[in-house]
């Protein structure tokens, strides 16, 4: 338990600094309003953005340690907390600003995962039925045309139903480690797990990446904890046996609940200061110097003004050549 505990902190560390280089990269990034290859070129050519991808496959790498050794609402609690991560290097790299209740809620989730793992048991099964395998594959899909639909929104609801959606194929892409059969490379090959798990993971950055150029980093993390955490802690406890240890079940429960409620404290921390402080208004300039007055213009409803060289004189006569007044001096 110790290895697997271990492997999941460190991963949490790896998804909160990603998150933050992810966003800076999809902000660089021209705005999409659909689904389109030139987005993924250009996140592919941000470094911010490569960076943080880096890291997420860095922190899955050591996911799947504690996936197949530590009941799911355990991985799940304690690698979402990510968001505490974030909130901290959002901080110091992003120029925002942590407040009394960023702070609390950065507390409550320390406690909360104390709590849990205090009452965490030993994981369940590590295989589930055909049907199940199926299952993940088909949420996959369906996760993938919710994202295409709302990929054409903008907004903050878009934002949020794309960080929702994300979490849905982070959550799958956890199940699927879970009860992946690994006994050789045909069955991993002919699995529908291993495809839902491919699917999912690419399908959940794709969304995530744009929840980030319609919302705030937090705000769209936050979203996703909801699926992605409550989803597989639930089907791990009710599908695969997951259970807490004998007596300890309120330790495990309240650091659960406490741990995904600093979560959602964390969810208020606003927007990056850079971007809620107006820029300064610069200097007005020194006024130019008047230019001498050319004579007075003839105007009206439906008359382009002509500026006159001299004032009119006796001898002028209308010039109406063009559908214009004007006035034509007639050369003695």
């Amino acid at each position: 338990m110790l290895l697997g505990l271990t492997t999941a902190l460190v991963a949490t560390v790896c998804f909160g600094f990603g998150s933050v280089f992810q966003a800076g990269g999809a902000r660089e990034a021209p705005h999409a309003d659909r689904v389109r290859v030139g987005l993924l070129a250009a996140l592919l050519r941000s470094w911010r953005f490569l960076l943080g991808t880096g890291l997420d496959i860095a922190g899955f790498a050591l996911s799947v340690v504690a996936l197949r050794t530590l009941p799911l609402f355990l991985v799940q609690a304690v690698t979402n907390a990510s968001l505490a991560v974030t909130a901290l290097a959002a901080a110091r790299l992003l120029g925002a600003r942590l407040h009394r209740a960023d702070l609390l809620g950065i507390a409550a989730v320390v406690a909360g995962l104390t709590l849990l793992a205090l009452g965490s048991g030993h994981a369940g099964r590590d295989h589930a039925s055909a049907a199940f395998h199926w299952a993940l594959l088909a949420a996959t899909v369906l996760m993938l045309l919710l994202t295409f639909v709302l990929a054409r929104r903008s907004g903050n609801a878009a934002a949020v139903g794309l960080g929702l959606l994300a979490g849905v194929g982070f959550g799958v892409t956890s199940l699927a480690v879970r009860v992946l059969d690994v006994s050789g490379p045909l069955d991993v090959f002919t699995d529908p797990a291993a495809y839902g798990l491919a699917l999912g993971g690419l399908g959940g950055y794709l969304a995530y990446a744009l929840a980030l150029q319609r919302g705030t980093v937090t705000a769209v993390t936050a979203a996703g904890t909801v699926s992605e955490t409550f989803g597989p802690a639930l089907v791990g406890v009710v599908a695969l046996g997951d259970t807490a240890r004998s007596g300890y079940a309120w330790c495990a429960l309240t650091g659960f609940v406490v741990a995904v409620g600093g979560t959602f404290v964390l969810s208020r921390f606003g927007e990056v200061e850079s971007e809620l402080v107006p820029s300064a208004p610069s200097a007005p300039s020194a006024p130019s110097p008047p230019s001498p007055p050319s004579g007075p213009d003839v105007t009206g409803p439906d008359v382009t003004p002509v500026a006159r060289t001299a004032p009119p004189c006796k001898g002028d006569l209308p010039d109406k050549s063009d559908g214009e007044t004007r006035t034509e001096r007639q050369v003695p």
